[in-house]
């Protein structure tokens, strides 16, 4: 955990135990929000709750309370906000419409998730204080014109993931191995991609293509999905049977 950010936390949990009351982060990053509640699962007096808006959410905040009070959802507010254009003719992804809430000034931690809903926009969750402040200054997504609106949870338009199960047989555990059978790539571009830090296995940045996977983890390629590492078996020829799972 980066020294700053266990600063904030701490500060966060002193506020919980000394006003006794729920104390809400800004949103973070996948390892960061695991690393937290890590951390806090290891402590007695208090105890947190993670949520980003809808149960796959990869950006969350966490609700921080002493242990004798309970955390819901309803502890972490949130809003959602609708990002609407037509986007027919300059189609634009996910870092496109980061990109241009960012440059209203807002900062990358009152952000959480953002999905795209092709030519017609796209959704985010921010932290709700900064909705009113979105709804007004963001005007334009690349050279698209939009309109943006709060909308209710009953709104949502997540895309439910596609999954595909299957078996894979291979001579190790390796990142590289196992990456290339999970998402279809060769194991060259596989490596080529793990090099350049475009590679997270639970989250993690790893460079390393000779990394060892074990049952349970997950690989994560931004923009390609993510392969969960199912049941290992040894094979009578000491090959390594794994099955894997991909979400698209």
């Amino acid at each position: 955990m980066e020294p700053e950010l266990r600063a904030r936390f701490e500060d966060w949990l002193a506020r919980a135990e000394r006003t006794w009351q729920v104390v809400v982060s800004d949103f973070l990053s996948p390892p960061d929000a695991l690393a937290l509640q890590a951390y806090c699962d290891r402590l007695s007096q208090v105890h947190a709750y993670g949520w980003g808006g809808y149960p796959q959410a990869e950006r969350v905040r966490l609700a921080l309370a002493p242990a004798a009070l309970p955390l819901s959802e309803a502890d972490v507010p949130l809003t959602l906000l609708g990002i609407a254009g037509n986007f027919l003719f300059d189609p634009a992804g996910h870092r496109d419409f980061l990109g241009a809430i960012l440059g209203t000034g807002i900062v990358r931690d009152k952000v959480g998730d953002i999905w795209v809903l092709g030519e017609r926009g796209a959704q985010a969750v921010v932290v709700p204080e900064f909705g009113e402040f979105l709804c007004t200054h963001l005007t334009r997504v690349r050279s698209v014109p939009v309109t943006v609106q709060p909308l209710d949870w009953s709104e949502l338009q997540v895309p439910a993931p596609r999954t595909k199960h299957f078996t894979t047989v291979e001579a190790s555990l390796r990142l590289d191995a196992l990456g290339s059978a999970g998402f279809g790539l060769s194991r060259a571009k596989m490596a080529d991609w793990i090099k350049q830090g475009e590679v997270r296995v639970n989250w993690q940045t790893i460079t390393q293509p000779s990394h060892l996977l074990k049952s349970g983890d997950t690989i994560v390629i931004r923009g390609k999905g993510r392969v969960v590492v199912g049941e290992i078996q040894l094979t009578k020829k000491d090959r390594y049977r794994v099955d894997l799972t991909r979400f698209s």
